[in-house]
């Protein structure tokens, strides 16, 4: 008897893609896609094929995020704790004991490997910044139903079964979902060589230590989100206010570009040693959001990650 092996693999992009919308970090996403593997394999022989292989693994892997989530709280950004500071001088209020943060993901490491650019604009679209931020202010049943309802487009039915609920159950937590969270696209305006070209002009600006410049490219409502910290930003005077502290001298900063959560973002440095990852929401007249992870382990996993592919939709 020939035994089929069934091709996981496969899957695995667009799986560690939706771990990563449940839990907000890339790291955490990774874990679970591989405890989903081992599952499936283990319960591969009990596939009876009512539904397809791929409804099969996410309902895998959605139940093991929402295992994972028991033991653990949610990942806000600082927007999500408070309102803005309106004193740029004032020190930033440090992380509390326990505090929990999202972390940004490579692009490359859940864009499609085919050149499909539709499927990969998709693909970022399903991890933009202010969507995670959003999901993660959601109790973790009605994040996976908003997930796999809205994003993925899955049918209540396959949802209800995925979840062992009704569906009946899956429209009411749908509905409770939407009521906390917007989830209208954010329309993105600007081409992909017009958000590179806001990021060399911000990065620029940065290492050359030009705050007229870094003014020019921020648009009116720019928000700045320094994380860790539960200190963030508003409105351009302000975030140049503070940037006035954080600049220093020409070359203090290095930064080269990368794209994280289908986004333009810089890999960087400060004095030579690895500071962290700031993504950048590009919008027309300028920048709207930056938010800068300060983890210098992310610049290892960015710099490693494969190269990025600039896409021009057909």
């Amino acid at each position: 008897m020939t035994v089929v092996t069934p091709d996981f693999e496969a899957f695995r992009r667009e799986l560690l893609a939706h771990c990563y919308r449940m839990l907000g970090t890339p790291d955490e996403a990774e874990d679970v896609v591989q405890e989903t593997y081992l599952r499936a394999w283990r319960a591969y022989d009990r596939f009876e094929g009512r539904a397809s292989l791929r409804s099969w693994l996410y309902r895998i892997a959605t139940n093991a995020c929402l295992t994972a989530l028991e033991q653990r709280g949610r990942r806000p950004l600082p927007s999500g704790l408070g309102a803005p500071t309106s004193d740029p001088d004032a020190p930033p209020i440090a992380a509390e004991p326990g505090d929990l943060w999202p972390r940004p993901i490579p692009d490359a490491l859940i864009t499609p490997e085919d050149e499909d650019p539709a499927a990969i604009i998709a693909a970022r679209d399903g991890v933009r910044l202010a969507l995670i931020a959003g999901l993660q202010l959601l109790p973790p049943r009605q994040r996976a139903v908003l997930i796999l309802r809205e994003v993925l487009a899955f049918p209540a039915s396959e949802v209800a079964e995925m979840l062992g609920t009704s569906i009946a159950a899956v429209k009411s937590t749908l509905q409770r979902a939407r009521a906390t969270l917007n989830t209208a696209p954010d329309v993105q305006e600007l081409t992909e060589p017009e958000q590179r070209e806001l990021l060399d002009r911000y990065m620029s600006a940065f290492m050359n230590s030009d705050l007229n410049a870094l003014e020019q490219v921020l648009r009116d409502d720019a928000v700045i989100e320094p994380v860790p910290s539960r200190t963030w930003f508003a409105g351009k005077r302000t975030c140049v206010a503070f940037l006035r502290h954080v600049m220093g001298e020409p070359g203090e900063w290095h930064m080269t570009p990368t794209r994280a959560n289908g986004q333009p973002a810089a890999i960087t440095h400060y004095r030579g040693e690895p500071y962290g990852i700031a993504v950048l929401t590009a919008k027309s007249q300028g920048i709207a959001r930056i938010t800068v992870f300060g983890f210098p382990d992310l610049v290892e996993r960015f710099a490693g990650a494969p190269a990025n592919r600039t896409v021009t939709p057909g």
